[in-house]
């Protein structure tokens, strides 16, 4: 999507050669003009999956989840990555390391809002290890949907998240695909559509 790789040579930096930093406009500060394109374009990818669902992670994935779901004109959830006292019953839950915070976080979701037979599309902000796509896929089978597909924002296409997504049967949509990060200079896999 050249709107968001434009966007990302424009305010996003390599904090070092495994590590982009998108805070400008993703994930602390959110641009809702490029939200909603990206919005757009995970409908036209999925178009032909009739999706009932989407499922996100807390909190970077909930505005691009959010604007994919109201052009799919479907209903949208996130997983929790911390309990409270209101969700507690009836829960799915997986544990999922994160590289950048270098922690694991027990995530949860209530099976009350993701239905069995449902067909749902998995939508993150990044996919680099693969960590939390795969903990989202696993809270979605457990509640008994299955999983249509998998949209990531940006994947950093070094790292091996994609191919753990596909070796398990996934489709997967990466709307940026970064090839190199760099001190000066962040590049993309040329993708044929």
């Amino acid at each position: 999507m050249k709107q968001l790789e434009d966007k990302i040579r424009e305010k996003g930096r390599a904090l070092s050669d495994q590590v982009l930093k998108v805070d400008a406009f993703l994930n602390h500060q959110v641009d809702p003009a490029l939200m909603q394109a990206i919005g757009k374009e995970f409908a036209e990818r999925f178009k032909d999956a009739q999706i009932d669902r989407i499922v996100t992670l807390e909190s970077s994935g909930i505005a691009p989840a959010m604007m994919a779901a109201l052009e799919m004109g479907v209903p949208f959830v996130f997983a929790r990555k911390r309990k409270s006292l209101t969700l507690q019953d009836d829960l799915v839950e997986a544990d999922v390391y994160s590289f950048t915070k270098q922690e694991t976080n027990r995530i949860s979701l209530s099976r009350r809002f993701v239905l069995p037979g449902e067909r749902v599309l998995v939508i993150d902000d990044f996919l680099a290890n693969g960590e939390a796509a795969l903990g989202l896929t696993q809270l979605v089978e457990a509640a008994g949907a299955e999983v249509s597909g998998v949209g990531i924002v940006i994947e950093k296409s070094f790292q091996p998240g994609r191919d753990k997504l596909i070796e398990r049967g996934y489709r997967v949509e990466s709307l940026a695909r970064v090839a190199k990060l760099e001190k000066d200079h962040i590049s993309f896999v040329e993708v044929v559509r």
